[in-house]
């Protein structure tokens, strides 16, 4: 059994990807792979999880017109220690990030931040979380003044700690559960070090698709997703893939994705790299 698995080199890339094996190993250069934060909304359905997925613009300087989930780069306000915050502290959160507490602080920020931005989902409440307790998530976001709190953040006027704080909210922390950390292939020239949270999604909300980064959302159970894909009708970079693999295995019903949720898991950095065999450029990772 080997010890690696081999994925179709996306069209996209692979002209890259060509030009990056064809260069002689001692004049290859990489760039710096950005701090990023994705975000897995979940919910149930009759026939088990779905998950919210977005078919990025095809005008994205990454990953045009692929199925992705929500998210994006660390933002330079996202490290402001005056966010209020709940759940799992900075220092929990860079064990399990399995980095230090100021980029913890920021990945567990954007993560939520992205996901408020590109389809109006608030992990938030009122006040701070007690031991045990289900806390206050917020439940209605359809009075219009969300839409222009999502625009001030969209345009930087104004950071996410500021708005929950005039707002008088809470981020939620502990709704999060960190599942992936891949980084984009050393090929590629746009990088990004990307950990992939999920979280369940807070009842009474509505995820939209404001964000002019996704020409297409929609609810969708993971293996219909895999199976456009594998038919040829939907794009997917290895990470998701992977990703949908793993929430395509969650049984049916509230308690098994609450388990799911709960479940600690070793997550170990992945990433990719170009190979050529067979006639063809694949995309390989290891396993």
């Amino acid at each position: 059994m080997s010890d690696y698995r081999d994925f179709p080199m996306p069209a996209l890339v692979a002209e890259q990807s060509r030009a990056w094996l064809d260069t002689p190993e001692a004049e290859r250069t990489e760039s710096t792979p950005k701090p990023s934060s994705t975000v897995m909304l979940l919910r149930e359905a009759a026939e088990g999880v779905e998950v919210f997925v977005i078919r990025r613009a095809s005008t994205m300087p990454f990953a045009p017109g692929m199925v992705a989930f929500p998210g994006g780069g660390v933002d330079p306000r996202d490290a402001d220690l005056d966010l209020p915050w709940s759940g799992p502290s900075a220092q929990e959160w860079a064990a399990r990030l399995d980095t230090d507490e100021d980029r913890a602080r920021e990945l567990v920020i954007a993560a939520a931040r992205e996901v408020f931005e590109e389809c109006g989902v608030l992990l938030a409440g009122d006040g701070a979380v007690e031991p045990g307790e289900p806390g206050h998530v917020v439940t209605d976001l359809t009075d219009p003044s969300w839409e222009a709190e999502r625009s001030a953040l969209l345009d930087r006027s104004q950071s996410f700690a500021e708005m929950l704080t005039r707002l008088g909210l809470v981020l939620r922390t502990e709704l999060l559960a960190l599942r992936g950390h891949w980084t984009t292939p050393v090929c590629e020239p746009r990088r990004y070090d990307t950990r992939f949270f999920a979280a369940r999604m807070p009842s009474g909300q509505v995820a939209d698709a404001m964000t002019s980064e996704s020409e297409r959302v929609a609810w969708a159970r993971p293996a219909d997703v895999l199976a456009a894909f594998a038919a040829g009708r939907e794009v997917l970079l290895p990470p998701t893939e992977v990703m949908l693999e793993e929430l395509a295995e969650i049984p049916p019903g509230a308690q098994a994705l609450d388990a799911w949720l709960a479940e600690p898991v070793p997550v170990t950095r992945v990433q990719p790299w170009p190979v050529e065999h067979s006639g063809a450029l694949w995309m390989r990772m290891p396993v």
